[in-house]
């Protein structure tokens, strides 16, 4: 009796939350939860410049405290819904960045409110178990219904993790593990070994590397931080690797008047490539393993075919690498596909696949082979959360049952279309529409006017996030449609209209 009195509080203590701070949000009866809530807004609503005074203020108390220069408006998630951010004064914004392409399904889905407010889900949400020693006894079921009914082409083995940076730089780890277990021919390590490792010696730590590209951005740790090279602030003052660095492709546009000048760009990248995996061997820094992003995100959304993926994939395999594929950004169904490495048609597309943003936790998805021989070896504390598998459990069940990843193809046609018809109106403010899905962008001629696009967007009620040197980049959630694509198309008209 006390445990089902326990269970009626706590259901009408998450109901009045719900009803105080969630809107749109019904009562949890049976009968409401199969309305299919609009939980939408209709339009932008600007009361103040932003970031308005409350934000101003807001600003000035954080930075007290910690760096918040960053900072560009503070945010009232409790009345944001749907593809609407609505900050601190009031102001209701169409949102294109959400949350640097984090935000799945929208602000306040009817689906997740759902979700936890069910009793049963509380402990889940409450409790955070330290994975790797004290899972929760539903753990393994749950991993199926979430991240492994999403798992990529020939990978079945899942390593959850916090975030995108501490998922690439473990993937490292165990791509690094896998190599050295393969040369010293899967047998035990030698005390030498052993001895050599807890003094940052060779043997116990082999001299080996993993090739990047330029323009990649694979997070801010420092493993992570040796393949990034998209901003010289991420990099500053830190310390690093003699790891390679290849060239990435930079395509001409329009794609279809350069097929023959792209071609031989793609080709000098690969070229490069091999020619860095030989160089490096000689150097006794073997490259034990190869990064890359589908599209490189933080670096300017640069683009490379499906063909030059093939290749890389190749000579990945040529050499005995591993193959790590960074879906951090775009993974997740942004692109039309789940997984953006999807596009190219591969039946070997990756040895290791990392993720997190839309995927609203982190990790890595790996082949059987790359499994560590030993405990503790890839491991933190939490390892992940399991309140995070919850979540993007029923996001993928929304986007199944709303068949999202073809409203993104939709939605995405609308919105690059009207980026070209744009860029041929003001070919001297836009140039080099590009995309795949929802995942667009363009350049602005100079990283001044990119900015004051970016102002007056959020002034006229639109959040847009900038990326590279001048590219703006367009990340909207999985439930933008093409009236929202058109509703900015038409602010943005507006803006490039009266420019200055």
């Amino acid at each position: 009796m006390a445990s089902m009195l326990l269970s009626r509080q706590l259901t009408c203590a998450i109901q009045q939350y719900c009803r105080l701070f969630v809107p749109g949000c019904r009562s949890v009866s049976q009968a409401a939860a199969k309305i299919d809530v609009d939980f939408d807004y209709d339009g932008p609503l600007m009361k103040t410049e932003v970031p308005g005074p409350r934000s101003r203020e807001l600003m000035k108390q954080l930075n007290g405290i910690q760096n918040a220069e960053s900072v560009h408006f503070f945010c009232n998630y409790n009345e944001s819904r749907g593809n609407y951010l609505v900050d601190v004064d009031g102001n209701r914004m169409l949102d294109l960045y959400s949350q640097i392409s984090s935000l799945p399904i929208g602000y306040s889905h009817p689906a997740l409110v759902k979700l936890v407010q069910q009793p049963q889900n509380v402990g889940t949400f409450i409790n955070r178990p330290a994975l790797g020693v004290f899972p929760p006894d539903n753990f393994p079921e749950k991993l199926k219904e979430s991240l492994l009914s999403v798992a990529p082409k020939g990978l079945s083995q899942i390593v959850t993790m916090s975030c995108g940076s501490c998922s690439n730089e473990n993937a490292f780890k165990t791509i690094f593990m896998w190599y050295r277990n393969k040369e010293r021919g899967h047998t035990a390590a030698t005390k030498e070994e052993l001895d050599t490792c807890m003094i940052n010696q060779y043997p116990g730590c082999p001299d080996y590397s993993i090739l990047s590209f330029m323009g990649a951005f694979h997070g801010r740790t420092m493993g992570c931080l040796a393949t990034t090279h998209s901003k010289a602030i991420h990099k500053l003052d830190i310390p690093s690797f003699d790891w390679p660095i290849a060239p990435f492709p930079r395509l001409k546009y329009p794609l279809e008047e350069f097929v023959k000048e792209n071609q031989q760009e793609e080709a000098r990248c690969l070229e490069e490539v091999e020619d860095l995996i030989v160089k490096y061997r000689k150097k006794k820094k073997t490259v034990a393993g190869i990064v890359v992003e589908p599209i490189q995100s933080e670096g300017g959304d640069n683009h490379a075919s499906d063909d030059f993926f093939r290749k890389l994939r190749d000579i990945a395999r040529k050499h005995g690498c591993a193959f790590l594929v960074d879906e951090v950004q775009t993974g997740g169904g942004c692109t039309g596909k789940f997984w953006a490495h999807e596009h190219w048609g591969l039946d070997d597309p990756a040895d290791v696949m990392s993720f997190s943003k839309k995927m609203m936790t982190g990790g890595y998805f790996h082949k059987e082979e790359f499994r560590p021989n030993a405990p503790y070896r890839i491991f933190n504390t939490w390892l992940g959360d399991p309140s995070k598998n919850l979540l993007i459990a029923e996001v993928i069940n929304v986007i199944k049952r709303e068949d999202l990843l073809s409203n993104v193809t939709h939605a995405g046609k609308a919105l690059l279309t009207g980026l070209l018809d744009l860029q041929a109106r003001y070919p001297h403010l836009i140039s080099r529409a590009r995309g795949r899905g929802t995942f667009c962008s363009f350049d602005a001629p100079d990283e001044t006017t990119r900015n004051k696009f970016i102002l007056k967007a959020r002034n006229k009620g639109v959040v847009l996030g900038g990326c590279g040197d001048r590219s703006i980049r367009f990340r909207p959630t999985l439930v933008f449609r093409d009236h929202h694509a058109h509703l900015f198309l038409n602010i943005f008209s507006d803006i490039l209209a009266d420019f200055k």
